[in-house]
Parts: C-alpha cells; structure tokens; sequence
C-alpha cells in the first residue's frame, strides 16, 4: 500500500524560530521589506511523497471484457431472428383481419343485392332502368373513388390531417396503424348508401345502393393493393404478377420516396400522374427493382 507523508514549511523561516514581535514597527524594514517579508511568510508548500512496495511503480489497468465475433454474430442473428418473428405475426394478424373483413363484405353485399332486387321484382315487374342505375352507379362511384381518394390524400391527409397519415409514413410498430382510421371513415358513407337503398324502393334509393357498392368495392381494391401488394401487410398470391398493379406499386413507392414532392397521390391512376410529370423513367426503375426483391425472396 502506498502510504503518504505531508511536509509542510513555511519558506521564510523554520517552524522551531519564534517571529520578532513588537508594538512598534521595527526601523530597520521599510514598507517593501515588510511587505516581502510577510509575503514569503506566509508562502507555503505541499510536498506529496508516495512510498510503494517493490521497487518498480505499479499500475492498475482496468481491464474490458472483449466480445469475439463469434459472440457478436450470434447476438445479430437472435435480433434477426426476433424481428422477423414478429414481422410474421404482424402479417398474419392482418391476414385475418383482411380475409375475414373481405368475406364479410363481399357476403353482405352479394345479399344485399339479391335481397334488394328479388324484393323489387315481387310485384312481378322487372326495374331495368333502376337495375341498370345501379350498376352505373357502382361502377362511377368506383372511379370517383379514386379522384377522391387523390385529391384528399394531397390536400387533407398530408395537410391538416398529417398527424394522423404520418404513421404511415414511418416504422410500423405492430399490424394496425393510426392510418387505418380512414379506412372506417370511408366505410361509414357506404353502409348509409347501402342502408338506405335496401329498405327502400324506387331509382334515388337504387342510385344510393349503388353508390354504395361502388365505395365497398374500391375499398376491397384498395386494401388488397395498397395494403397487401404495396406495403406486404399480407400475402396478395397471384395479384402480385399482374402487370399493370405492379406499375401502381412502384409508383406509390415513388410516393413514399416523395422524389417527385409526394407525385403520385393517387392508387390505380398514379402511373398516369407520373407520366404527366415525366417520371416513367423512374417508374421503370422501381418496377425492376421491385421484381428482383420478390424473386430474391
């Protein structure tokens, strides 16, 4: 053990001399000796000796365990391994949610129609004109979906309601996100369409009903595009080798690159918006790159 001896001293004079005192300042110091002379007086040093035990000066060094490589990979491929984990239970989950809520509508909307028109056609008459305006009308209100869903995803869900389509855009912690809001509010006007028009008759509740099934079938598309083909929260199977859907999958990846300032806002018309901005370049791009990331997994 090291021990320490503290020697103190005053530089002036030793400890063991007693100091000349007076009532009268001496005569023979003037101002400046006295001021030199109770200035080294009053100086003093510390002197710090250290005694060690042998005759070499010995250290401690803290020694850091150090992780081999072995250690190192082993503990990316748990991480690896943990993620892609929860990564299937993730897609799984919404999986399910997709297969049932698809079953379900698509159940309901079949009824729906076969009720509607075989209560119409019990009086023994057959509504044409309102058959075929409900048909029109699904398949216009299918397509003005898609204007709709453009101009809002520009003008509302990257504006005033960014804090809520920002989850979106960012790391996905678990199968739903705060995004998926607007899949219900897009919900409700379709079950009110649908509603009204199949317990009431005559053409205004036959355009209803067929608004209706426009919006649900848009928004089955949608889920299965954007959501499976798109963003892979599930398996899409076959839609994934459709030709045209794999160039609105690349461009709503360019989206989300916001390369062109967030161009394409729309889904199933964003390859046109890319053309009308001169971006086919970089659409055929992400298409390719895209179909070597699907045939290297």
């Amino acid at each position: 053990m090291a021990s320490r001896v503290w020697v103190s001293f005053l530089a002036a004079k030793p400890l063991n001399q007693p100091i000349p005192f007076s009532i009268l300042p001496p005569k023979s110091h003037s101002r400046t000796s006295y001021n030199s002379y109770t200035t080294k007086q009053s100086r003093a040093s510390v002197i710090v000796v250290e005694k060690k035990t042998g005759d070499t000066p010995q250290f401690s060094e803290k020694i850091t365990p150090k992780i081999s490589e072995e250690s190192k990979n082993r503990i990316i491929i748990q991480r690896v391994a943990q993620k892609l984990a929860r990564k299937r239970t993730e897609r799984y989950t919404y999986l399910v949610a997709a297969i049932m809520s698809s079953l379900g509508i698509t159940s309901g909307a079949i009824m729906a129609v076969y009720y509607r028109f075989s209560w119409q056609m019990q009086g023994g008459e057959f509504p044409i004109v309102e058959m075929f305006g409900t048909f029109f009308l699904a398949v216009g209100s299918s397509v003005g979906m898609e204007f709709w869903a453009r101009w809002a995803h520009g003008a509302l869900w990257h504006a005033s309601l960014w804090h809520m389509h920002k989850s979106h855009h960012r790391p996905r912690d678990g199968p739903f996100e705060l995004n998926d809001v607007f899949a219900i509010t897009n919900a409700l006007p379709a079950i009110a369409l649908l509603s009204y028009g199949l317990f009431n008759e005559g053409i205004v509740p036959g355009l209803c009903f067929g608004a209706g099934l426009g919006i649900t079938m848009f928004g089955m598309a949608y889920m299965f595009v954007h959501d499976g083909l798109v963003h892979r929260r599930f398996p899409v199977g076959p839609i994934a080798d459709v030709p045209y859907l794999r160039k609105v999958a690349a461009a709503h990846q360019l989206h989300h690159s916001e390369r062109f300032q967030g161009v394409p806002y729309g889904l199933f018309l964003g390859p046109k918006e890319l053309e009308d901005i001169g971006g086919m370049e970089e659409l055929e791009i992400e298409i390719q790159r895209r179909i070597k990331q699907s045939n290297s997994s």
